[in-house]
């Protein structure tokens, strides 16, 4: 089963401005990766970096529903944290903001995929040589052709 790890904007984007277009298609494709999640077609990581991300969050509903998500749904490997440590340091100096590392470094040592609705973070990881796929969430839905 392949391992999804979605980073925080992503897992946000249904609270994000549904007005704005590509808001509204990023979290229809969020809400239908989630489907996939619940049908066992894939495994959604999530990294100790998700869990202080989301307890930051001021608006309570948006905390509880991530939460619960995480609850339903989230896979928690056993990291290696030495080695982690390690990669976000290096990405750390590609340019990464330190949660973006953590993540990244979190998403490479556990997944098969990386999603983000970041621009920049996407645009700064494609650039690495890496492991895993790193996709918005309406490539990813593409790429997988999911329904």
């Amino acid at each position: 089963m392949k391992c999804l790890y979605l980073d925080v904007c992503t897992l946000c984007r249904p609270f994000d401005d549904q007005n704005i277009m590509r808001n509204h298609l990023e979290a229809t494709a969020f809400f239908l990766i989630l489907q996939n999640i619940y049908l066992k077609k894939y495994k959604l990581i999530v990294s100790p970096v998700h869990e202080i991300e989301v307890q930051g969050i001021d608006e309570i509903n948006e905390k509880r529903e991530l939460m619960e998500i995480f609850s339903r749904f989230a896979e928690k490997p056993e990291w290696n944290m030495k080695k982690i440590r390690k990669r976000a340091e290096e990405l750390i100096l590609k340019k990464f903001g330190p949660a973006d590392a953590a993540h990244f470094a979190f998403a490479e040592a556990s997944s098969d995929f990386f999603i983000t609705c970041d621009d920049r973070l996407l645009k700064l990881c494609r650039k690495l040589k890496s492991n895993i796929l790193v996709l918005n969430p309406v490539e990813f839905c593409v790429k997988e052709k999911l329904k």
